[in-house]
């Protein structure tokens, strides 16, 4: 096996997080004004809110504070609830009665959303006829397991999908403590060849924690492929490069790779800002001399990177620095949805602008997508036609692998944002109108999994 690289130049650090109990010690450090800190207070009884000492000075513009757009990634936002939601909060808030603002969370909440669709529920297997907690099988080939001990992040981000992860509600939390029952899913199903290990961030575990989450599956032989869902390369690389296990760490990477599975780092780069400092560019080298490979996918999100120049510069730095562009995704319907969401119209302008800046070993990634209950769906373009405009889509991941790559159209809908605002056009075949419309005109059903 190859070893780590040496010990990096950068100082080693402790990880320190903020929560809204702290806001006021970030203010006495950074320029944050009295409203600011108040509506972090305010919003995050709603909202999770997080952040850490590398995202405050590393990435965090305090210049072009408000409107810098890793701000907007991490610290709450007047908008981000309706103002409806903001003054049903506020009025609680005033009252000083706890029991009143807890009702009124646990209103706002349930009308964000939480888990669309049912993700609770949707694609959870079962074994001798129960659920089997923490584990997802939306698709045949690939299961996603989430283990409890890493359901946090290093920092949260506003848009998050998963925000119903980080509330500390166990109602709306979806996890599992230890692997036994993935493996005994997995030795059941013999189709499943790829297991995507999510949350949270499996990363903000420790490596004895994470190795006993992983080394299970290299028992299993029908496993080939080992996904790991992380945000820690934008918002904690040291990680990888100077915490006490960061060695530990890359050694259980090779082992799993020396095992001949292939390991895929499924990195969350937003902006180009968290590719830019000399951490993560030796973090991204340690982790690819293990002989992972370190995919990159984000959302587009309104207001942070929906600009076609954003996108091709985050791309290209990816590129450069060994990694793999992949997905462009549609933000989901849930959380701050309003106040993030990006039209499709506008999704496909902002991925074709950016597209056709690559060079062609950028041009790996996919988009804009959106994962919903049928699969994947990818919206190609806009078709001009004697009988009106349509939008070109098309099934990258399926529910049901007859689907798989399959074109078809919806209605043009210049405001809609998600698949359940379209229409399908009048030539839909009837396996895809059943598959994502049920069968007749209407809404297409969403779901909140990834990727």
């Amino acid at each position: 096996m190859m070893p780590p690289p040496g010990p990096s130049p950068v100082q080693s650090e402790r990880f320190r997080a903020f929560g809204v109990r702290q806001v006021d010690a970030v203010a006495a450090r950074y320029p944050l004004t009295p409203e600011q800190v108040e509506t972090v207070r305010l919003i995050s009884q709603v909202l999770p809110f997080r952040v850490n000492e590398y995202t405050l000075s590393e990435l965090i513009d305090w210049d072009r504070v408000p409107d810098d757009p890793m701000f907007r990634m991490v610290f709450p936002q007047r908008g981000m609830l309706s103002p409806g939601d903001e003054q049903l909060l506020t009025v609680a808030t005033a009252t000083g009665d706890r029991q009143a603002v807890a009702a009124a969370v646990k209103e706002i909440r349930g009308r964000l959303n939480p888990h669309p669709s049912g993700q609770q529920e949707l694609n959870v297997p079962r074994i001798d006829g129960s659920p089997a907690p923490g584990l997802q099988h939306k698709y045949r080939e690939t299961v996603l397991y989430f283990p409890s001990q890493g359901q946090s992040c290093h920092s949260y981000c506003t848009y998050c999908f998963r925000w119903a992860q980080f509330v500390g509600d166990a109602d709306l939390r979806f996890a599992t403590p230890r692997p036994d029952v993935l493996v005994r899913y997995l030795r059941e199903h013999p189709e499943v060849s790829d297991v995507l290990v999510t949350g949270g961030d499996p990363m903000i575990m420790g490596t004895d924690r994470l190795r006993d989450h992983l080394e299970p599956l290299l028992e299993v032989g029908s496993v080939r492929t080992v996904r790991i869902g992380t945000k820690s390369l934008a918002y904690w690389p040291q990680r990888f490069v100077t915490d006490q296990d960061a060695d530990d760490v890359l050694r259980l990477f090779e082992q799993v790779t020396a095992s001949g599975r292939t390991l895929a780092v499924m990195a969350h780069f937003t902006h180009p800002r968290e590719l830019g400092t000399d951490v993560v560019a030796r973090a991204l080298s340690r982790i690819r001399a293990t002989g992972a490979v370190v995919y990159c996918q984000a959302p587009l999100i309104g207001r942070i990177n929906d600009d076609p120049l954003v996108w091709s510069s985050l791309w290209r730095a990816e590129l450069a620095a060994g990694a793999v562009p992949y997905y462009m995704f549609v933000e989901r319907d849930t959380g701050p949805y309003d106040y993030f969401k990006v039209p499709l119209a506008k999704a496909v302008e902002v991925f074709r602008s950016a597209y056709r800046t690559l060079p062609g070993l950028a041009r790996t990634v996919r988009g804009p997508v959106m994962s919903a209950t049928p699969g994947k769906v990818v919206v190609d373009g806009v078709e001009e036609t004697a009988r009106g405009r349509y939008f070109q889509l098309r099934m990258l991941q399926a529910r049901d692998p007859a689907l798989v790559g399959r074109p078809f159209r919806a209605r043009y809908c210049a405001s809609a944002a998600w698949l359940d605002e379209l229409e399908p056009a009048e030539d839909t075949a009837p396996d895809i109108a059943a598959a994502v419309w049920g069968g007749a005109p209407g809404r297409a059903r969403t779901e909140g999994i990834l990727p």
